[in-house]
């Protein structure tokens, strides 16, 4: 750690030119410690941290915090106050065992705040098999670093904690507050994030650093999950031609949800996604259908999903899908009498998005820039995000940016590339430095 920070006098130029050493100070720290950075990340995926199980992993992360000298708050959500918020999704178990982490750094004060956020949970792993390097594993191989949650999102863990990690080993006395969000339960509902707003935590601005690769994005798509009930008329597999077979009224069914997609392609845009196809899938994922190999089949259950992009209706969607679909098979005979039941179950999420001009997303492109003297490129994230619940209710404007791949989020062998969590570590704690400011 450095003894003294250099001194800086009033005038502009003066303090222009501590912040660029501050930063170069930051970025040295950064550079030196890039082992420790990879190991943390590497410790963070050892741990199989599947939705439900996410316990240790917290208790783990509360200490490194800890360690560092922050405020920690550690606790359970209450599932009971979670259901009393019109955001709240349902979940078929509560929060015992699996607390939220959250650490604090104080300001000196005079400075915007800024708040960190990022999941623990990650996926199944699937097949064992699948995977080349062992999905709890953490190798590293060719400047990758393999595992489950590895691009989604434990890099942008990593990458978040060690960046303020570099403010408070180079001995750097921040204005404004730094608050970073370790919550659980992102996989299958986002309750863990809902829960630290309805805590009150927020500020001025703010930094989820889910899987972006590398890009910097002020939105996210919205998730809408369904489920499509299509009745067959039984009948004995002797005389089967007197019934009326579920599968292929389901099938009609999955074409035109089909439909449906293509329908949206062709009639929506949006200046954060210009390849609007990749943003706004619709599909049936699930064609649950028939009891026995030798019996008819009079029943269809068909699982999918949509997804929105900001700015749209989200219920205003689901009744255009209702219709759509009703529209679309009423030619048929047997459809249109028995008309396919749609319901909305499972997972849900709103789009979001703040403004491209927006002060957190300027700071973070401005040291983006001086980073890797590129440009960066701004895009809408195609997956759903906790932004939601940070900008709508928690009045917290906050941008997508992290080191992990979107096109790695759930694949098997997931990775991350090194030089991507170095580098975001950098742009991460000089953005800190620029939003936080500093006491002189």
């Amino acid at each position: 750690m450095r003894s003294a920070l250099p001194r800086l006098k009033d005038s502009t130029g003066e303090n222009k030119k501590g912040k660029m050493e501050l930063k170069n100070w930051l970025t040295e720290w950064i550079d030196r410690e890039r082992d420790q950075i990879v190991d943390f990340l590497r410790d963070l995926i050892k741990f199989p941290s599947v939705t439900g199980e996410e316990g240790e992993i917290q208790q783990f992360i509360s200490q490194k915090l800890e360690k560092m000298g922050l405020i920690v708050d550690l606790w359970e959500p209450d599932l009971e106050a979670l259901k009393s918020h019109s955001a709240y999704i349902e979940v078929n178990r509560d929060y015992q065992g699996r607390p939220n982490a959250v650490g604090i750094l104080r300001g000196s004060g005079g400075g915007r705040s800024l708040l960190f956020n990022g999941h623990v949970d990650v996926i199944p792993a699937g097949a064992p098999e699948s995977w080349k390097h062992g999905p709890w594993s953490g190798d590293v191989d060719d400047g990758r670093v393999y595992g489950r949650g590895a691009s989604d999102m434990k890099a942008g863990l990593a990458a978040m904690t060690m960046a303020v990690q570099s403010i408070l080993e180079t001995g750097i006395k921040l204005k404004g507050n730094v608050t970073l969000e370790y919550t659980v339960d992102e996989e299958l509902s986002g309750n863990g994030t809902l829960a630290c707003v309805m805590k009150g935590y927020r500020a001025d601005g703010g930094i989820c650093c889910e899987t972006s690769s590398m890009r910097v994005q002020p939105g996210s798509i919205g998730r809408i999950w369904f489920e499509i009930k299509v009745k067959g008329k039984a009948a004995g597999i002797q005389r089967r031609w007197e019934g009326v077979n579920a599968i292929d009224q389901g099938y009609k069914v999955t074409q035109a949800v089909s439909d449906f997609e293509r329908m949206r392609v062709g009639r929506l845009s949006h200046p954060l996604y210009p390849e609007i196809r990749g943003a706004i899938p619709c599909m049936v994922g699930v064609f649950e259908s028939g009891s026995y190999h030798s019996a008819f089949p009079d029943t269809c259950l068909l699982k999918g999903s949509m997804a929105t992009v900001p700015g749209e209706d989200s219920a205003a969607v689901k009744a255009e899908f209702v219709h759509f679909i009703h529209e679309k098979v009423a030619d048929d005979p047997w459809l249109k009498e028995h008309p396919p039941e749609v319901v909305f179950r499972g997972y849900f999420a709103e789009p979001s998005e703040i403004p491209v001009k927006s002060p957190i997303v300027q700071t973070l492109c401005k040291n983006f820039r001086e980073m890797t003297r590129k440009e960066p490129i701004i895009s809408g994230r195609e997956g759903a995000a906790d932004i939601r619940f940070m900008n709508r209710y928690g009045y917290t404007p906050t941008v997508i940016f992290g080191p992990g791949m979107t096109e790695q989020m759930h694949a098997n062998n997931e990775w991350v590339a090194i030089e991507d969590l170095i580098q975001a570590t950098k742009i991460l704690a000089v953005t800190i430095l620029d939003w936080c400011e500093y006491s002189s």
